[in-house]
């Protein structure tokens, strides 16, 4: 920028870009926690299976990972057992205010979720949709209704209003997710 001294100023900002799409999953492992310090559900977040290839081992009795792969595709971000019931579920963001793009979310995943309900665990999906602020629960049989019965590649918010809970944020926990299982476990129990 050229004052009128003509002194030259340039105003460098760092940009950090460490967290941007960790607020969901942020909110969750908050909510999780909270659960689990009062005792009413222990969920976690599931590590991603890598093999290290390569470390470099410092004199200072640190190391440092140089290089790891993938030993095999992750299944879902969060498992757990509520009540008795075995939780399992898949948590994403979009941008998008009026759909969720489905390449969002793996074909192994979709078969994961599947053959937890299967075998009568519960599944599900936690979708935000970050500019409108809005955190929806889906169930997995829903989900695989739609992805059966639409050639669709993303699935319409219109679709998360009418099948879909919506998720209130609260101070604490911050998304309380297993309200809403409640919900569907009275259904289920009758």
């Amino acid at each position: 920028m050229n004052y009128p001294t003509g002194i030259k100023k340039s105003h460098n900002q760092i940009i950090n870009y460490s967290h941007r799409g960790m607020t969901l999953e942020d909110d969750i492992n908050e909510t999780n926690s909270y659960y689990r310090d009062k005792d009413l559900a222990y969920i976690y977040k599931k590590p991603t299976p890598i093999k290290v290839t390569k470390v470099d081992f410092r004199k200072d009795r640190t190391s440092t990972i140089k290089e790891a792969f993938y030993m095999e595709p992750s299944t879902t971000d969060y498992n757990g057992i509520y009540k008795g019931y075995y939780i399992d579920f898949e948590a994403k963001e979009t941008k998008n205010k009026t759909s969720f793009p489905l390449a969002n979310i793996h074909k192994h995943q979709l078969k994961h979720l599947e053959n937890i309900t299967k075998h009568g665990g519960i599944g599900f999906i936690i979708v935000r949709f970050s500019v409108l602020n809005k955190t929806y629960l889906l169930k997995a049989e829903d989900l695989f209704s739609f992805t059966k019965d639409n050639d669709r590649k993303s699935i319409p918010l219109t679709f998360f209003e009418s099948k879909g809970y919506l998720i209130k944020e609260k101070y604490r926990p911050r998304l309380d997710y297993l309200n809403v299982v409640d919900d569907f476990l009275e259904v289920k129990n009758g």
